[in-house]
């Protein structure tokens, strides 16, 4: 019923800049967070960063003044800003959305992106 697409990622040098999307699509009544998730190779998958649809963040200790989430709600769309990229943010990046959908009724379920390779060479 929810799709979610990312797009954005590619292989930057150390201190530069991505942006990635997300854009959610399908019978959506509404999203309740929106958030980056990341998993590097032989590591588990960590939460990035998060944003509820008033606007409230947080973020994960290693990107805080480096990363900005935002979302355009009237998009169904989250953005991950990422400045001073260091070797160690070299990931695959998720996005994940937690969604009312509409069927017969309202139902509510927790969705993932396919994810999308972000690569900080040093």
């Amino acid at each position: 019923q929810v799709q979610l697409v990312e797009s954005g990622g590619g292989l930057v040098q150390a201190g530069g800049s991505l942006r990635l999307s997300c854009a959610a699509s399908g019978s959506i009544f509404s999203i309740n967070v929106m958030g980056w998730y990341r998993q590097a190779p032989g590591k588990q998958r960590e939460l990035v960063a998060a944003i509820a649809a008033g606007g409230s963040t947080n973020y994960t200790d290693s990107v805080k003044g480096r990363f900005t989430i935002s979302r355009d709600n009237a998009k169904n769309t989250v953005y991950l800003q990422m400045n001073s990229l260091k070797p160690e943010d070299t990931a695959v990046y998720y996005c994940n959305a937690d969604v009312f959908y509409v069927t017969h009724r309202i139902s509510r379920s927790n969705y993932w992106g396919q994810g999308t390779q972000v690569t900080v060479s040093s």
